[in-house]
């Protein structure tokens, strides 16, 4: 049964994320957290970390993990957990695989037309209200847990903003800083 419900949750991820890793957050949320309860809150936030760190798209990331995570936590051995793994990144990769495919072979019959464009103008702030309230859902109590995490993330913040300080280079420093803060 949770080879089926695992499929599920991630081929509907892949489905509904439009927007990318960020705009999945909450759905990936809601059901691997809240609903099957596969993994708890601060391992989803921890997932969200290492995602940033690692090579990769954030959905392909956590559909790695949590495929090998749930599957194991479900008694399974490390080489069905493999499996589970390999079967929800699959299953979120599966939409968008599909849509390329169509979208490619229709897009140069339909790229000029007013109603496509009108759909695709209307995705977008859609989309930046979905990366908007994955930002505010990591805004958590397992996140901020005292001042410093305000520190850290308000300096990371105004770098990034307003000096457009390089994403990895962010990440350094704040992996120094939570090490001097934290140790």
């Amino acid at each position: 049964m949770i080879w089926l419900q695992l499929f599920y949750v991630y081929l509907k991820i892949g489905i509904f994320g439009f927007g990318g890793g960020y705009a999945m957050l909450s759905l990936i949320q809601s059901d691997v957290v809240d609903q099957y309860k596969w993994i708890s809150l601060q391992e989803f936030t921890d997932i969200v970390a290492i995602s940033q760190m690692t090579p990769g798209p954030i959905g392909i990331n956590s559909a790695t993990y949590i495929g090998y995570t749930a599957i194991h936590n479900a008694g399974y051995s490390q080489g069905m957990s493999i499996l589970g793994s390999s079967l929800a990144t699959f299953a979120v990769c599966l939409p968008s695989f599909i849509l390329v495919l169509i979208i490619s072979y229709f897009f140069s019959k339909f790229k000029n037309n007013k109603y496509v464009a009108a759909a695709f103008t209307g995705l977008r702030p859609a989309t930046v209200g979905l990366i908007a309230a994955a930002a505010l859902m990591l805004m958590n109590k397992e996140n901020f847990i005292d001042y410093k995490s305000f520190l850290i993330f308000g300096a990371a913040f105004l770098l990034t903003w307003k000096f457009k300080v390089n994403p990895i280079l962010m990440i350094l420093l704040a992996g120094a800083a939570g090490i001097v803060l934290y140790w």
